[in-house]
């Protein structure tokens, strides 16, 4: 059997978004997304909870250096993320709606491409206390 473990790194960001579908009419989008389309927007204090799988290295003891990692999240998440407007400062948001299921995906394509592809990660965003996402999904 292999010494597989997970690390995990949590972090905290603030951002404001405004769910909306610009090919749908307003009656739409406020149908659909109802208060979270609100023209002038509105914010979450995201938890972000980042998963790392993989076999614990003889030589380090780690899966992952816990530092490097979370060097990892502070420049390609929340330097980008952290008290911005997702929809009018955030590339990756120009055409895609940034719903917390969006955001995670964006946060996890951002991470895989800096962790090694022998590692899992999964990425768990928490938009409030009572819903949060996984990217990928659990099986």
């Amino acid at each position: 059997m292999k010494n597989i473990a997970s690390i995990y790194r949590v972090e905290h960001f603030n951002a404001a978004h405004r769910l909306h579908n610009s090919q749908w009419s307003n009656e739409k989008n406020e149908m659909v997304f109802g208060k979270c389309n609100n023209l002038y927007y509105h914010g979450h204090n995201y938890e972000l909870v980042v998963k790392v799988t993989g076999e614990i290295d003889a030589a380090t003891g780690y899966v992952m250096d816990a530092k490097l990692l979370s060097d990892l999240i502070k420049k390609y998440v929340l330097e980008e993320f952290d008290h911005k407007n997702l929809n009018k400062q955030v590339s990756y948001f120009q055409y895609l709606n940034p719903t917390a299921e969006n955001i995670a995906r964006v946060i996890y394509d951002l991470l895989r491409k800096e962790i090694d592809s022998k590692l899992e990660i999964q990425i768990r965003l928490y938009e409030t206390s009572k819903n949060f996402v996984e990217f990928p999904a659990s099986k």
